[in-house]
């Protein structure tokens, strides 16, 4: 596990290691409510040359941005809603993945199906400070 404790306008650092070091397969996203799970997708779309406004998809489960960012929210429905509607045939895709709230049953359930993951943990510790854990399965 990699640790960083970075300001916003920090971000890139993580974004760095991120895009240089898993390319391809599902990132788990969890954290406090407005910890920055949006924002970190927003920063690595960016990154990746993405010009789409990325929005938390909340209430639409998905949001797509070019070919290479899918990002999930499973808050409101939760794993089993997302797994009923075929969403894991979607994590299969090339590109990265982002699932916000994702949990350890995720993780074992991509591991056992051959997709690679990497879990970051976002504690926000102040308005403008927050603590990455970063975890390569």
């Amino acid at each position: 596990m990699k640790t960083y404790r970075l300001k916003l306008e920090e971000l890139s650092s993580l974004v760095e290691d991120v895009v240089k070091n898993f390319a391809n397969g599902v990132v788990i996203l969890q954290g406090d409510l407005a910890s920055g799970k949006t924002t970190f997708v927003k920063a690595i779309a960016k990154k990746l040359g993405c010009n789409d406004d990325v929005t938390s998809p909340t209430f639409s489960l998905q949001q797509c941005y070019s070919n290479k960012v899918f990002h999930y929210d499973i808050y409101n429905h939760g794993l089993e809603h997302f797994i009923s509607l075929g969403m894991l045939e979607e994590l299969d895709k090339d590109g990265l993945h982002f699932v916000e709230w994702g949990d350890d049953e995720l993780v074992k359930i991509l591991d056992d199906a051959g997709i690679d993951t990497l879990t970051i943990k976002i504690a926000k510790t102040s308005d403008d400070m927050r603590e990455y854990r970063v975890e390569y399965a």
